[in-house]
């Protein structure tokens, strides 16, 4: 299938660009945030959004992710409101690539039909299940392709070839591969091995690959896209609303500056 995500991943490979995927809490710190913000990364050079549904014990994350989740849960930001936030941000835009990013339990609880109904409707190209192994996913995952949804998955620095390749077989869109042991927000960042996994996982699929995990600066962008098709940003950007809680304007302008920063460092080694 033609998704918004495979056409991103061929417009960027046709121009020799690696995508950049920023990371938000949907309803963090406030939920009037979240729209004019996804607007804010795209235009600072955001090619894929991944918009986290909170979740109360989302166990994959470290504590920048984690408080994320409770800033927004305070407003009791609902897996509705997230399909809401995106069908609002598809008024102005109907390119960028929204992911759903979260645990199973949400999405179980809205109903497996319904939710990719509504989320079909609402503009989402892609859904990422932190906690769902492909093995148990094999309804979720039918439903999710016939609704033109991308179930995207994890791989892990220790995942074995075989498994890749049953992993793959079962996402679409893009994989997600998480380059530390560890949880989200972790600091120590091998490019090399980041590199020869990446190798591995090509020999096994045509699908993209965004490495994600460590990636805190330009720096750390450019040299995870240069091995990779993309560059995943989370607990440093959610990092910038833990600090300017509720300033929407200081939140907009720090995101907005390090994706921009990110983003001329990731063309420049491209470029070169």
């Amino acid at each position: 299938m033609s998704t918004r995500l495979t056409q991103c991943f061929t417009s960027l490979k046709a121009n020799g660009k690696k995508a950049l995927i920023p990371y938000i809490t949907a309803g963090d710190s406030n939920p009037s945030i979240t729209v004019p913000l996804m607007h804010k990364m795209v235009e600072s050079g955001a090619d894929i959004i991944e918009l986290g549904i909170p979740f109360s014990d989302p166990m994959a994350d470290g504590p920048t992710v984690q408080l994320a989740c409770e800033r927004a849960l305070v407003h009791h930001t609902s897996l509705n409101d997230v399909l809401d936030m995106t069908a609002e941000f598809r008024k102005k835009d109907d390119k960028t690539p929204i992911v759903l990013m979260g645990y199973l339990n949400p999405v179980e609880t809205m109903g497996y039909q319904t939710f990719a109904d509504r989320a079909a409707q609402a503009g989402v190209d892609g859904l990422l299940t932190v906690d769902l192994p492909p093995e148990e996913g094999t309804e979720l995952v039918a439903i999710l392709k016939k609704a033109d949804i991308d179930p995207i998955f994890l791989l892990a620095p220790t995942t074995t070839q075989e498994r890749i390749s049953k992993i793959s077989s079962a996402g679409s869109g893009y994989l997600y591969y998480v380059s530390l042991k560890g949880v989200t927000g972790s600091s120590i960042l091998n490019v090399a091995e980041v590199e020869e996994r990446v190798n591995t996982i090509r020999s096994i699929t045509d699908l993209p690959i965004g490495v994600g995990f460590g990636i805190k600066d330009a720096a750390s962008a450019a040299a995870v896209s240069a091995v990779s098709d993309g560059a995943i940003v989370g607990s440093a950007i959610v990092k910038i609303i833990e600090n300017n809680v509720d300033d929407a304007d200081t939140i907009e302008t720090q995101i907005g500056a390090l994706l921009q920063s990110m983003r001329t460092a990731m063309d420049g080694l491209t470029d070169g």
